[in-house]
């Protein structure tokens, strides 16, 4: 009987029909009430995001698979002390975490959340160590700025343990089958963490490729009977979060939502069979490292201590108002509902035309050994029919033994499946390969080495390159060059290739907001919500549509809704905070920035935000310190560079002051900003010929903007040179600027032949 019920429960698994996996096992654990049984019911609500219910069922378990089991569903209340404590217990400080590597994955991510940073690079190490394969780990050694070159973490080291874990010790017959006494969820899904995505979620979004999981064994192990388990996604603790009203149906599309991993491989009953090209791994992190807003204020240029002109408010733009290159003639490709192209191709003559089209440009099969000759990278290609690849040899592993095992023909069983010897020797080269191009793209994008990143990911086979978490890791890295034209069209591609991933729609939602393509951001929004209305990424979109069209409030109570989502989404805490400062509302400004690095404390936007909020407060020491740790994350940012320097000059440090202006001017010679803080610079220590000089230049870039005739009249005007004072302070008037510089310089011009020294007194 019992026997029978437990098959009952893993078939019900496989199939996620997790409300009959639920019954059976309540009658099997009220027949058999064991611990290893009451583990797969913890299980099964853990797999239909039920982690309050596994909570109570396993506390004071005493089981390694229990305790690990325990502390996931701790981790996903975030009840984060009795987390750790179930896996490093107090009473035993050398028993060994549960679980192997996703123990140590899991510790790791409890170590940053109660900010130990330290400990934590340590526990992911530990589970790269343990698992090469876990991408996951890598992921967030990235994201705290820990992480090795990928060279050196999935290079031989990383090469042998993976045969070790594959290949035969001395004798054949020590295959790596399932044992019959290990009952378990092999093939029903992964348990997650819950980090990155706290929200609730539906069973449609069990399959979701945008979620991390916490990895277990993954030789086909069970997760019961203290066999490693592959975690499910997490639940959030409010249920209350259910009551968020839906969007009204005026405000929604009409057309239908894409549908949910519609090129996905369906999940079979038995999944366990581990080939090269099916090896289980952590999918890609989403949202515990969320894509970084720009919180910048260069739409328009604001008056800071010596300098003149000003706008209302602080915005994200990076660029002056007026940009030339912010534009938004060109037709991007939008995906509608059915996943299908409803649009012209975008950016013909773009970066991205020659190599980004790879999306949805149809190719011959071919070698890509030419185009990837230089590196020394050879990727064959594959037959997706078959169950195994084309044998390669192997440049991570002893030749000897390569050859021993071509010789001798050695197969090895795995989990029901057979593999030759010498194709797990060559798969685990090539998956390495792979995990090296990909993980030093991602490894310098996190260190926001943008345009190298982009040259790694160009490296890439067209079949992963493809792929939405490459395209949209494309658009960020444009997204960090301000080059908005390109982001938009990588995430177009993306969204082309997974319309059902909402990685990185965040960041391309405010890709839409700075090139003010309102009407595709309210598209976007709208899929996004329709999609799936309880992630953070389309309550992000949907703020960024509000702020767009100036109801800031609107956009803030989106915002809010992200954040009760998943609290631990930096970057909604940030957007909270760009709202909260359009608002004038500085006190819970500096709150929502500062809940952000509390969750990211890498995340440079909100040190910004934060340095921003105390310049406009005259703040001046404490707006230096921020922008200066800042910079210290993000250290090839101009807008940043140019902000510290201006704290420095407002600090009366203008040599300095000086010496970072001309830093971010060749950072980034289209931005304007940095030369325009130069000239004023130069203005206050009466350097007019160079201030003039500068402004020129400046001209070029930005013949628009209001405030630069303004600062020249000024300049011409303690020269002493009235006629073309007056030319400059009309042309300021006639570009028709905001109406408190409007008032400075009719100010200005009313004062026109008042000495500088005299106007304190009038």
């Amino acid at each position: 009987m019992e026997a029978i019920l437990v098959d009952c429960v893993q078939n019900s698994l496989r199939h996620f029909m997790y409300r009959n996996a639920i019954f059976m096992c309540e009658r099997l654990c009220a027949e058999f009430p064991s611990e290893t049984n009451m583990q797969l019911l913890a299980g099964c609500y853990l797999h239909s995001n039920q982690s309050y219910a596994a909570y109570h069922i396993l506390k004071g378990a005493q089981m390694a698979q229990s305790r690990y089991m325990f502390a996931l569903s701790c981790f996903q209340m975030d009840l984060l002390n009795e987390a750790e404590a179930a896996l490093c217990p107090p009473n035993e400080p050398g028993a060994e975490i549960p679980n192997g590597a996703a123990g140590h994955y899991l510790l790791g991510l409890i170590y940053r959340y109660t900010d130990r940073r330290k400990t934590a690079v340590h526990h992911f190490k530990q589970a790269l160590s343990a698992d090469p394969l876990m991408w996951a780990a890598y992921e967030e050694l990235c994201v705290l700025g820990a992480a090795e070159e990928a060279a050196a973490v999935f290079g031989e080291a990383a090469a042998l343990c993976i045969q070790k874990q594959y290949l035969p010790h001395g004798s054949s017959s020590q295959s790596l089958h399932m044992s019959n006494e290990d009952r378990g969820l092999a093939s029903s899904g992964n348990f997650g963490p819950g980090a990155d995505d706290a929200s609730p979620r539906q069973l449609k979004h069990m399959q979701g490729n945008n979620q991390k999981d916490i990895p277990g064994n993954y030789h086909g192990a069970t997760a019961l009977g203290g066999a490693a388990s592959q975690p499910s996604n997490g639940v959030s603790s409010n249920i209350s979060f259910y009551n968020t009203p839906s969007p009204m149906a005026s405000q929604l599309s009409g057309v239908a939502p894409p549908p949910l991993c519609r090129n996905a491989q369906p999940n079979g009953p038995n999944q366990s069979i581990v080939t090269v090209d099916s090896s289980p791994r952590s999918t890609v992190n989403s949202t515990i490292q969320a894509p970084r807003r720009k919180f910048v204020d260069e739409g328009k240029l604001r008056k800071i201590s010596g300098r003149l002109f000003s706008d209302s408010g602080p915005r994200r733009s990076t660029r002056l108002s007026g940009d030339a290159g912010a534009n938004s003639n060109v037709s991007a490709t939008m995906v509608v509902g059915n996943g299908t192209s409803n649009s012209s191709k975008y950016l013909g003559g773009s970066k991205l035309s020659s190599m980004a089209f790879r999306a949805v440009t149809i190719r011959k099969v071919q070698s890509w050994t030419n185009e990837n000759i230089d590196e020394g990278i050879r990727n064959e290609t594959f037959d997706d029919s078959r169950t195994n690849v084309t044998s390669t040899t192997s440049s991570l592993s002893p030749s000897g033994d390569t050859r021993s095992l071509e010789q001798e023909g050695t197969t090895i069983p795995i989990s029901g499946g057979i593999m030759n010897g010498s194709k797990v020797i060559s798969g685990a080269s090539e998956i390495l390969g792979l995990l090296r191009t990909l993980g030093e793209g991602y490894r310098l994008s996190c260190m926001y080495r943008c345009q190298e990143a982009l040259d790694v990911y160009l490296k890439l086979p067209h079949k992963h390159y493809n792929t939405g978490w490459v395209l949209s890791q494309v658009g960020k890295a444009y997204f960090e060059l301000v080059d908005y034209l390109e982001a938009d069209g990588a995430f177009s591609l993306a969204r082309q290739a997974s319309p059902y991933s909402l990685d990185g729609m965040d960041t391309y939602s405010t890709v839409l907001y700075h090139l003010k393509e309102d009407m595709k951001l309210s598209y976007l929004a709208q899929e996004l919500i329709s999609t799936d209305r309880l992630a953070s990424q389309s309550w992000c979109a949907m703020g960024n549509c509000y702020s767009l069209q100036k109801d800031h409030e609107t956009a803030l109570r989106n915002f809010q809704r992200a954040v009760q989502l998943n609290p631990r989404f930096a970057y909604a805490h940030t957007l909270c905070g760009h709202e909260y400062v359009a608002l004038e509302d500085f006190e819970n400004g500096i709150k929502s920035y500062q809940s952000a690095l509390r969750v990211d404390a890498r995340h440079y936007n909100s040190w910004y935000g934060l340095g921003m909020i105390y310049l406009r407060q005259e703040k001046y020491e404490f707006s230096e310190h921020h922008f200066r740790m800042a910079f210290q994350i993000n250290t090839r940012s101009s807008v940043i560079m140019s902000y510290l320097g201006t704290a420095l000059h407002a600090l009366k440090r203008s040599d300095e002051a000086l010496v970072i202006m001309e830093k971010a001017i060749l950072a980034d010679k289209k931005n304007p900003l940095p030369m325009y803080q130069k000239a004023n610079i130069l203005v206050s220590l009466e350097n007019f010929d160079e201030a003039l000089e500068a402004l020129e230049e400046l001209k070029e870039f930005a013949p628009r903007e209001s405030s630069i005739y303004a600062l020249m009249g000024k300049i011409y005007k303690r020269r002493n040179m009235h006629d073309k004072a007056m030319l400059h302070f009309g042309l300021a008037l006639d570009l028709k600027p905001p109406a408190t510089d409007v008032a400075t310089i009719k100010a200005a011009i009313e004062k026109l032949h008042v000495p500088d020294e005299l106007q304190d007194y009038l």
